[in-house]
């Protein structure tokens, strides 16, 4: 059908997703957060999983999904979402159970329970926002930071010799025996939204067959963190956190 042929046979070919609350979006502009919590919210209702998940959201910007998403719930303490979900998964083995979790949650506080919940295959999805910086507290560096990227407590730049190498976490995980699913993706077009998507529904999938854990990593912006308006940072991370971060699957048992 033509566009004017939609238009007039009043066809419904858009809606807002049924498990997204009715809430007042906090998030900064141009963030990302959003942007994947519709497409959860999209999934679990087409995959009819609304009943079964639980989701379980740590410290961070990412702790405010239970907001907006019309599902199970749990709290977790900084970094120990993938611990948390580790038991509500064994005790549940039929429920969908998965951690939304940032980068300065899972990569830094949390990176024992990240990398030994994957090891032990647990039958998890990890959803994992990198914005390369800690958005909620200020602005500070993140293991994920890139080098020479300036942030509140690295002002003229991310400095190896003093601060590390950037840490490329999913490739870690993609490495042991555990994961059967790691993919890095984004959400910045419309053409990026729809592979994310493919690939959170690919990880759910894994998660409720039993195949291990899966980890879908999205690289999103931080307009606020990097000082920088939603179409700059867009352009900024296509520029920056692509070379580093490159999108697609590394692991896909």
């Amino acid at each position: 059908m033509t566009r004017e042929e939609i238009i007039k046979a009043g066809t419904k070919v858009y809606s807002r997703p049924r498990l997204l609350l009715d809430a007042n979006m906090h998030y900064c502009p141009g963030c990302s957060h959003g942007v994947v919590h519709k497409i959860v919210a999209e999934l679990l209702d087409e995959m009819g999983l609304d009943d079964k998940a639980v989701g379980v959201a740590p410290v961070g910007c990412a702790v405010f999904a239970y907001n907006y998403i019309d599902i199970d719930w749990i709290e977790a303490a900084h970094g120990r979402a993938p611990a948390v979900a580790t038991a509500v998964k064994r005790l549940n083995p039929e429920n969908l159970v998965f951690t939304y979790q940032g980068d300065g949650d899972l990569a830094a506080i949390g990176t024992a329970e990240t990398i030994h919940a994957a090891n032990r295959g647990e039958n998890i999805t990890i959803i994992f926002i990198n914005n390369a910086i800690y958005g909620m507290t200020g602005g500070q560096m993140a293991p994920t930071t890139l080098e020479g990227q300036k942030t509140a407590t690295t002002p003229y730049g991310r400095r190896v010799d003093l601060n590390g190498y950037p840490l490329k976490i999913s490739n870690l995980l993609a490495q042991l025996d555990g994961t059967c699913y790691v993919t890095r993706q984004a959400v910045h077009t419309a053409a990026a939204v729809r592979k994310t998507k493919a690939a959170i529904k690919k990880a759910f999938l894994n998660s409720m067959e039993g195949k291990g854990a899966s980890i879908v990593e999205v690289v999103g912006t931080c307009s606020s963190g990097w000082k920088l308006t939603p179409e700059k940072s867009n352009k900024w991370m296509e520029e920056n956190m692509f070379e580093h971060y490159p999108l697609g699957d590394l692991k896909n048992n």
